[in-house]
């Protein structure tokens, strides 16, 4: 049922999400499988088999993480590392919006008038 009514809308967002979380998580399974079963083939030997094999210990743990909070527990999560690690957060959000604004200016040619 649709509804006109915005604030309808926005409080059924969470909702929305909680309930796509275990999609989420099976994809994280998913490519943690995929890259956890391509790790020995990966060039680079052993030290580059150890950290696929890392990385993909930390995307299972991930989609656990996934699966076990629901939004709002995500969201206080979130809070308290911006609280302990401030400088940390500003840091990756600046990177973030570098390589975002990298990836747009790259994928669009923009013109002078």
């Amino acid at each position: 049922m649709q509804t006109n009514n915005p604030s309808d809308a926005i409080s059924s967002i969470p909702g929305a999400i909680d309930e796509k979380r275990e999609a989420l998580a099976s994809g994280i399974d998913s490519a943690a499988s995929t890259l956890r079963a391509r790790a020995d083939s990966l060039p680079g030997g052993e030290k580059v088999t150890r950290a696929a094999q890392g990385t993909a210990e930390a995307m299972e743990k991930a989609a656990g993480y996934v699966r076990e909070q629901d939004l709002r527990g995500m969201l206080d999560d979130i809070q308290q590392v911006v609280k302990r690690n401030p400088g940390v957060v500003l840091l990756t959000a600046v990177a973030l919006g570098f390589l975002v604004a990298r990836s747009f200016s790259r994928t669009h040619t923009f013109t002078p008038d």
